[in-house]
Parts: C-alpha cells; sequence; structure tokens
C-alpha cells in the first residue's frame, strides 16, 4: 500500500460513516403509503400503460398535498417494484411504476427500447397533470430500467428533472450489445427468456409452455446458431424473434442502434443532474465511463460517476463471482444512497451531493487488488480495495504506457526485437474458448458473471474439467515477469495487434489477467479476469463499414478492453492472453466470411500474431504512478 493511502483510507471511513449517520436522519418515514394498482395511462396512439401508484398517506389515506415523484418504467413486472415504492412514498415521495409496452399488463407491442422516449414523456405528462404532483420527476431504475432513463433524457420533458442510471443500456452499437462488431450472446439469453414471461405471448398458456420448454433447453439451442425466422419455437413471439434476428445481423454501429447512442447525439440529451452508477464487472461498464465522459463535456448541471467492482446490478454485494473485494465494496443501502440525490435535485434540500461521500467529487472509484490474497471463510479470493475520489475520468495523471508483447510469450515494456518473428494459432469455431467470468448479465444458465480464476470445473458448463485456459493451445499467452513492485492499472485499456489470417474474416479476443503466484491457501496460484474484448476484423477500421481481409496480408487490429481500477501487487504477473473466440461472451464467427447471422458453413483459420520491431503488438496500459512520499 503506497504512503498516505492508509490515511486517506481511514479518512474515507470517516467520511462513509458520517454520511450513513446523515442519511439514516434521511431514512426515518415520515408517512404511511397508499397504493392504487393497474391504472391505465393512455398514449399518444392510443395504447394504455398499466402503471401503480404508492402516495404518502396518514391513517390510510392519501396526503391532499403535491409531492416530487419518482418514476420507474420497466419491462420486468412492476409488481417487483413495491419495496422501492413504499420506501420513497414513505419519505415524502409519490413512486410510479410502470409496465413499458407490450409487457406484462401494459398494452401494444413490445419493441427494445425505441418506443421509451415518447411513451416517457408523455407519462411524465400524464404524470405533472395531475392533483398529486408538483411537476418534478426524477427517475429510478438498473440495466434496461435504467435504458429507459436515458431514452427519456433524450426524447426530453420539462418535467423530468433528474437520473440515476445504473447499469444502463445505452451506445449499443460501440459495446456491451454489439463489441468491436461481434454479438454478446446474453441479449440472445435475455430474449431467449423473455419472450415466454411477460409477452404477449406468454399470455397464452399454452404458448407460455412451448416457450418455456425452449429456454429450458437453450445451451442445445446455443450450440446451433445462427438463428433463423421460423425455425424454432420463438416464432410464437414474432417481435422478439424479429429484433434478435436484426440485432445479430446488424454488426455495423448503423441506424439500428441509435436508440440511446449517447456516443454520437450527446446533444440530444437533456441538461439535468445525472448520477452515473457502473461496476469493473458490469456488462455495461465501458458505456457507463464512456457516456459520463460525453455528458460531463456537453452538460452544464452535475454529472457524476460512481464505479465499484461489482457485476450487473449488484452494488450491495462485495462478493462477486469467486472473489471477495471487501466490506466496504458494498454500498451498504442502495435506496438511502439514491434518496441523497433526489432530495438534493427534488426538493433542492443541502444534502451529501457534493459534500460527503460518496458525492464529494464528480468521480468515484474503488480500486481493486490490495488485498492480500487469502483464502475467505465462505472459500473466496480476498482481493481487497479501496475507495478513491477523482475529479476526472480517465484521470489527468495517468501515464499510457505500452507493454510489447514478446517472442517466447514475454510481456514488457520494452520493445520486442528483431526479427522477434509471429505466433500462429489454429481457430476451430466447432470448439471455441470458453468464458469464465467477466462483464456479464442476463447470462441466467449459459454465463458466470464477475471474477474467477481462469480454470474450467463442473461450474463452467462447456469446460467442466478441471484445466486452466492457458492449458489451451489456441490461447497465445504473453505476460510479465514477477513484478518489482505494485502497478496501478486504471482507466481505458487499448490492445493493439499486427495480425494475419487464412480467412477473410475471423476474430481475435484479449483478456488482461492479475496472475496471483501459488500460495499455502491457493497452491497452484490464481489467473484473476480483469477485463476483456473483441474485433471482428470485417470492422477493423470502422464500426460503420464492414470490409473484409485478403487472407495472407497483415493487418493491424485494435480491442478495446472494458475499464478497470486494479493493481497489480509485487510478485503478481500482469498477462495478456490473445486467442479468436470467448464462448458464450461472443458469438462465434465462422471464418467464411459470409453476412452475419446467415452463414452455413464452417471453416478453420490460422491466424497469426505479430511481436517483433516491425510489427509490435502491445497492449496500452492506463498506469497510475504512486504519489509523492
Amino acid at each position: 500500500m503506497f504512503l498516505g493511502t492508509r490515511c486517506r483510507h481511514a479518512a474515507e471511513v470517516l467520511a462513509i460513516a458520517w454520511l450513513f449517520a446523515a442519511v439514516g436522519a434521511a431514512q426515518e418515514s415520515l408517512f404511511d403509503v397508499a397504493v392504487e394498482s393497474n391504472v391505465w395511462v393512455t398514449m399518444r396512439d392510443g395504447v394504455r400503460l398499466a402503471t401503480d401508484i404508492y402516495r404518502p398517506a396518514r391513517e390510510g389515506r392519501p396526503v391532499e398535498d403535491r409531492f416530487p415523484v419518482i418514476l420507474t418504467r420497466t419491462p420486468y413486472n412492476k409488481d417487483g417494484s413495491r419495496a422501492v415504492g413504499n420506501y420513497y412514498a414513505a419519505r415524502g415521495y409519490v413512486f410510479v411504476a410502470q409496465d413499458t409496452r407490450g409487457r406484462y399488463r401494459s398494452e401494444g407491442i413490445w419493441h427494445w427500447l425505441t418506443d421509451d422516449g415518447p411513451d416517457g414523456a408523455d407519462t411524465a405528462e400524464w404524470i405533472a397533470s395531475q392533483p398529486w404532483s408538483n411537476g418534478r420527476i426524477g427517475m429510478f431504475g438498473t440495466s434496461y430500467v435504467g435504458g429507459t432513463q436515458h431514452a427519456l433524457a433524450m426524447y426530453g420533458s420539462p418535467y423530468l428533472k433528474t437520473v440515476i442510471p445504473v447499469d444502463a443500456v445505452c451506445n449499443m452499437g460501440y459495446a456491451s450489445m454489439r463489441n468491436g462488431g461481434a454479438f454478446e450472446l446474453r441479449f440472445w439469453n435475455w430474449i431467449m427468456l423473455n419472450s415466454g414471461r411477460g409477452s404477449r405471448a406468454a399470455r397464452d398458456p399454452a404458448t407460455a409452455e412451448a416457450l418455456r420448454e425452449m429456454a429450458e433447453h437453450r445451451r442445445e439451442y446455443l450450440k446451433q446458431l445462427p438463428l433463423r425466422r421460423g425455425m424454432t419455437p420463438l416464432r410464437l413471439a414474432p417481435e422478439y424473434e424479429e429484433w434478435l434476428v436484426e440485432a445479430m445481423r446488424h454488426g455495423a454501429n448503423d441506424a439500428f442502434w441509435k436508440q440511446n447512442n449517447i456516443l454520437d447525439y450527446p446533444e440530444q440529451y437533456q441538461d439535468i443532474p445525472v448520477y452515473l452508477v457502473g461496476g469493473w464487472y458490469d456488462s455495461w461498464a465501458s458505456n457507463t465511463t464512456a457516456t459520463f465522459e460525453v455528458l460531463s463535456r456537453r452538460l452544464k448541471s452535475a454529472v457524476y460517476l460512481i464505479m465499484g467492482p461489482w457485476i450487473h446490478g449488484a452494488q450491495d454485494r462485495s462478493q462477486h463471482g469467486q472473489v471477495d473485494f471487501g466490506a466496504e465494496a458494498a454500498i451498504r443501502d442502495p435506496l438511502a444512497w439514491r434518496l441523497e440525490w433526489y432530495d438534493r435535485w427534488l426538493k433542492d434540500k443541502q444534502t451529501a451531493v457534493g459534500r460527503a461521500a460518496p458525492f464529494e467529487t464528480p468521480v468515484r472509484i474503488f480500486v481493486m487488488g490490495t488485498g492480500d490474497g487469502h483464502r475467505t471463510e465462505k472459500g473466496h479470493l480476498y482481493h481487497g480495495g479501496y475507495w478513491r475520489n477523482e475529479n476526472e475520468w480517465p484521470l489527468a495523471r495517468t501515464r499510457y504506457t505500452p507493454y510489447y508483447l514478446q517472442p517466447g510469450g514475454g510481456l514488457s515494456p520494452s520493445e520486442p526485437p528483431v526479427g522477434g518473428g509471429n505466433t500462429s494459432f489454429q481457430f476451430d469455431p466447432s470448439n471455441p474458448v470458453p468464458t469464465i467470468g467477466g462483464n456479464i448479465s442476463s447470462g441466467d444458465g449459459i454465463l458466470l458473471q464477475g471474477a474467477w480464476n481462469q480454470r474450467g470445473g463442473p461450474h463452467v458448463w462447456n469446460s467442466p474439467q478441471p484445466v486452466p485456459l492457458s492449458a489451451r493451445n489456441d490461447i497465445l499467452v504473453f505476460q510479465t515477469e514477477p513484478l518489482a513492485e505494485d502497478v496501478e492499472v486504471t482507466g481505458p485499456i487499448v490492445v493493439v495487434l499486427w495480425i494475419r489470417s487464412t480467412a477473410s474474416d475471423t476474430d481475435f479476443t484479449a483478456k488482461l489477467i492479475d496472475v496471483y503466484p501459488p500460495s499455502p491457501d491457493f497452491p497452484d496460484g490464481f489467473d484473476l479476469n480483469i477485463g476483456d474484448g473483441i474485433i471482428r476484423t470485417r470492422f477493423r477500421n470502422s464500426l460503420v463499414q464492414e470490409e473484409l481481409m485478403t487472407p495472407g496480408e497483415i493487418y493491424q487490429v485494435k480491442i478495446w478492453l472494458y475499464p478497470t481500477s486494479n493493481v497489480f501487487k509485487k510478485n503478481h504477473r500482469i498477462r495478456l492472453d490473445i486467442s479468436s473466440s470467448n464462448f458464450p461472451r461472443f458469438d462465434v464467427n465462422p471464418n467464411t466470411g459470409e453476412p452475419l447471422n446467415e452463414h452455413r458453413r464452417w471453416q478453420v483459420a490460422v491466424n497469426t500474431v505479430f511481436h517483433d520491431a516491425e510489427y509490435p503488438s502491445h497492449i496500452v496500459l492506463p498506469i497510475i504512478p504512486k504519489p509523492a512520499r
């Protein structure tokens, strides 16, 4: 631990204690709660959306007064919002929960977020006209529900005053859905699961059963990709089949992905206070940080960012995958935490915002990796870490440092030698590299979330034997010597490769790993995944325009890994794994160059990575210098 860190750490603990003491007072209930369920709110096209209203009450009767409103718009059943609705209504807000179009009780046909801008605006207009509303609306929600916040903020409403998008859907053509042109199969999984629950089709019991059976066997369907219209039971839910087929076809960042594209259309975002919440192991991590960069430059209002060591939607936990980050990693009361923000911007109260943790500075990050690596009572690796306040993202003091791939599997800041050559491997699409953890959401049953030892076992359905991924012949491993001192890596990460292939289109993947040395608790060490990424080579020059390769020619490609903040400790190694698949995190490239999601053939490709002075492949690490002693 750096000199001075312990003092900063102690000060932050005191700040957190102060905050939670203050929040504790704010948590006290002021009201009873009265609920009106299944109120119909009519949209501009006549479609009615089912809506629940939680109002402050006394003695069982709603208080006749005007209150600020917290709105959540969800495809996951508004009935699941009861605890949240009761919490905020008891503290002087009207809480409104609504099923989005075509989901659960609401009318209409579901589309992926494209209706949620106008539907959100119509709902806000309706809320503002109600006698219990003072016309000030904030929004609540995670993931897709965070995406409905972005959708309304981009569409615009005079009544929307603040949003807290958590792990929110945005910038889908850049990452998190299409990633370097590849498709993130967790959304294939989302459709397989949600087409049969809460959909129009699922309102018929027999149809719901057919879709449920399909979902139960989705691992088998996953092996049969690509998905074609009308060829599976998904045809029973046509709007879900239509979206998925089109999403898997649209590799380019084109008009199909315009909805919630904040990076390309920041001028559309309403100028309101925004608190962006994400996690280093969340599926939307790169988009959360990229959105902060864009909005903090564009908006005059307050824009805040917090990034923890979390997986998707798990800010109240400190253990993710096989790793424990320490009790301080968790937000102990996520509802009270948000209340501080809502009170500031919807009630104009002086709260912890701008004054105390976690609201002191615009950026707050959890720096992972300062633990001692022991095995906890629950069997987790204790990776540890601590919170740190920052003024910007990426950090201004970052030293972007290339670490070069070396012949023989080394990784070093020294450039590779003349004549360092290259390494080739055989990529067989029928035997892809299995995914073990990572930036995952909606992966139920097919993907593991978070931090995992890169080793197979019964927990990995497509790699059940206890064999490390490093043993595979189709993974190129490059790693440093044991580090002489701690190295902090915080920020966005890019891998630059010079490659060659026998195919006209193929994929290259990269994974950053913190290699723990052997210890009494972990005799074989622990290969901890930190971040990963992919590039589909037809998108090597542009995410907008496809361009196949000429087999045998040398090309440069860039792979953007998700951002992170991690201390690689003394005696650990920094490792970079290069391959051509990571399944089922990403769909597998058939290597044939056929149109996306329309291939009928597979072929084995021989892929080559160069590591010499002429073609110096490398990873650019955002290294944070140690503070002055």
